[in-house]
Parts: C-alpha cells; structure tokens; sequence
C-alpha cells in the first residue's frame, strides 16, 4: 500500500479512467432521472456527480508523477503533454464546481422534498459541459503515448505551431522559414516527403522543434536564451501553458503564496469545527440539539472544503515536484476521499436525520461520526508532516 500511494504514476494509470466514465455514467442517470421524473435516480446521480468529483482530485494531482516518468521518452511529445494538462486542469475545475452543486442540491433535498428549481439546470448544463471536457482531456492524455489516434490535421497544426513559436522565440521570421520552399531541402535528411508530415512528427514527438530549425538555419545555436530585459516566450518544449504559468504565478509573486497559507488555515478553522459539531452530537455529547439542527452547518463545513482545495491546488500546482514524490501527500488525498465519502453519508442517509433533540444516535452513525473525525485529523497530520517526513520541502 505504501509502495502504491509512493508511486503517483501507478495511481494516475488506476484512476485516469474514473472522471471519464463515472461522470458519463452519472450524466446518463442523471437525464433519465429527468425524463422519468424519478427521484431516487436524481438523488444517485446527484451523489455519483459529488463521489466522482472527489475522486478526481486524485486523479489530477498525480498527473504530475506520471508525467515525471515519461518525459523526455523520444516517443513522447511535451506538446501533448502541455496540451493534456491546460485540458485536465479545466475539466478538473468544471468537476468540482458541478460537485458542489450536486452536493448542495442533495443537502437542499433533505430540507426540502425535491430539487430546487434552479439547480436542475445547473447541474444539467455543468454536468455536460463537464463531461466533453473531460472526455477532451482525456484523448489528448491518450494521444500523450498513443499518437496514432490523434487525426492527422490537429498534428499537422499542432506541429506547425510549435516550430511557428520557437522560430519566433529565436528572432527568426516563421512564415519564410516555414514556406514548402524552404522545407524541402529538409526534407529527405528526416526521411519525409511532405512539410506536414513533418509538421505531424514534431507533433508526435518524433522530432524536436530545435532540430528542424538547426537544419533549416545551418551553424546556428538553438539554445536556452539568456535572461534579458524583455521577457521572451520560452521555446515550446519548455514553455508553460496555462497550468505552469498558473505555477509560475503562484511561486514567483511573493504575496501569492502566504494568502493561499492565510485562506487555507481559515478553510480548515471552517472545516474542523463543522466536522467536531455534527461528529460529536453523533457520539452522544449536546443531544439536547438534533441532527436536523447541526445539518444546518454543512455548508459552511463545506465553504471550508472548498477554500482549503483551491488554495491547495494553488500550493500543488505552484510548486508540483514538492509533492508528487512524497508518499505522505498521497496519504492526506486518500484521507480527503475518505472525508468525502463520509460527508456524503451524513447528507443522504436517513439514520443521522431520524436523531431528534435527546435521542441517541444509532450505531452506525456513531462509527461514521468516529471514523470522520479521525479521517480529518488525519489529514491534518499529514499535511503538517509533509516538510518533515519524505522530501516535500
């Protein structure tokens, strides 16, 4: 288990199929709850949509790991890979934001017998977009090894872009470099016979962009600029895309990153103090108040969770290498997993909401009442052990 939760590029080949298919499975309960009018099917794909975004904040953060281990493989292309990750970062942030609002119509329902109507067409319109951006996210992560499955037009136009961005990058004019004219004295030397399939290779990362561009302007150095006065844009086999500019705003302001510190300890301040009022009352103490009471506060509990994952993505995606190698860090993701699934048992099941003011909580509700609190602190200490056990900081 250890050696699991160690190597992040084994759990990302486990779970990278979870989003994708249990968001479509949910999307299809979810219309045919709708056309049948049926609630029970509405409350299950509502909790499908909640349980698979939780997941897929696993899925996400090991991404990272699994790219550390085939960078650099000839046959892999850093276009696919950035291509992959600006598309998994949308989708992943769709995913949660249709989370929320699956959980927030399921805690509705248990106040209110039926959704609200506002909600079905957020949900229903979240839920779609989310689901074709996943499945975007998906075939790009699968063309990252697969290349044969993307259609030869976007690689034709994948690769002229990145040669388009480096031959600027080097101060060079890419729609004279870049005429057929100029390719095809090239061409035989990389055993091509046309400029878009070789446009399509670099796309596949078959060739690097600096190679064609070293035969194009012979006695040329294509290397790393240095630093100058005017930012330039790196070349594409090094530049950021959205995800790592994200990264690189979040590490290089020195503001950014103690705000993030500031909003999280209040995410966790919100959080702990939800998860010991509701846990507690569960396990006997204040049974003056019912459970009908405390569910009150879920949200906020909630609001909690959702400062402590925003600004925790900003910590990751900042500063990525400090996690992806420390198995600690996969320890706390699997306990916020434990924590969700447990919180989506005190929103639907009927055991907690049956306890009234004095009564006492039957057993089951005491054991998920027990094992939250302990899956909280759990994530606690391994967030606060991170600089001092592995190698995080």
């Amino acid at each position: 288990m250890i050696e699991l939760l160690s190597n992040s590029s084994h759990l990302h080949v486990l779970l990278n199929h979870v989003p994708t298919v249990g968001f479509g499975l949910g999307l299809a309960l979810f219309l045919v709850a709708l056309a049948r009018k049926n609630d029970s099917l509405k409350r299950t794909s509502l909790a499908v949509f909640f349980v698979v975004a939780t997941v897929a904040i696993a899925t996400y953060v090991t991404g990272n790991g699994a790219e550390s281990v085939i960078k650099g493989r000839p046959d892999v292309s850093q276009v696919a890979i950035r291509a992959h990750e600006d598309a998994a970062l949308l989708a992943f942030t769709f995913m949660e934001v249709t989370g929320f609002f699956a959980w927030l119509a399921l805690w509705q329902w248990r106040r209110v017998p039926h959704l609200a109507s506002w909600n079905v067409p957020i949900v229903l319109l979240l839920a779609v977009v989310t689901f074709f951006l996943m499945a975007k996210a998906a075939t790009l992560g699968g063309e990252i090894t697969h290349s044969e499955i993307r259609s030869t037009a976007e690689a034709v136009e994948l690769g002229r872009q990145a040669l388009e961005r480096d031959a600027r990058y080097y101060d060079l004019d890419p729609q004279k470099l870049l005429e057929r004219d100029a390719l095809a004295p090239i061409l035989p030397e990389f055993k091509m016979e046309s400029p878009d399939e070789l446009f399509a290779a670099v796309a596949y990362g078959k060739v690097s962009t600096r190679r064609v561009l070293a035969r194009l302007v012979p006695g040329e150095s294509f290397r790393e600029k240095p630093a100058s006065g005017t930012p330039t844009p790196a070349p594409i086999e090094d530049a950021p895309g959205t995800a790592r500019a994200i990264g690189l705003f979040v590490s290089g302001q020195t503001w950014v990153w103690p705000t993030c510190e500031t909003l999280h300890f209040v995410g966790l301040c919100l959080l702990f103090t939800v998860v010991l009022i509701v846990d507690l009352r569960m396990l006997g103490m204040i049974k003056s108040v019912s459970f009908e009471a405390v569910y009150q506060l879920l949200p906020i509990g909630m609001l909690g969770f959702g400062l402590n994952l925003i600004t925790g993505m900003m910590f990751f995606i900042g500063v990525p290498g400090q996690y992806v190698h420390n198995g600690t860090f996969f320890f706390k993701i699997l306990f916020v997993l434990l924590g969700g699934l447990n919180v989506l048992y005190f929103t639907v099941d009927d055991e907690p909401w049956a306890v009234k003011a004095g009564d006492d909580a039957p057993l089951t509700a005491k054991i998920a009442a027990a094992s939250a609190i302990f899956v909280w602190v759990a994530v606690l200490f391994c967030g606060h052990m991170l600089p001092f056990i592995g190698n995080a900081f």
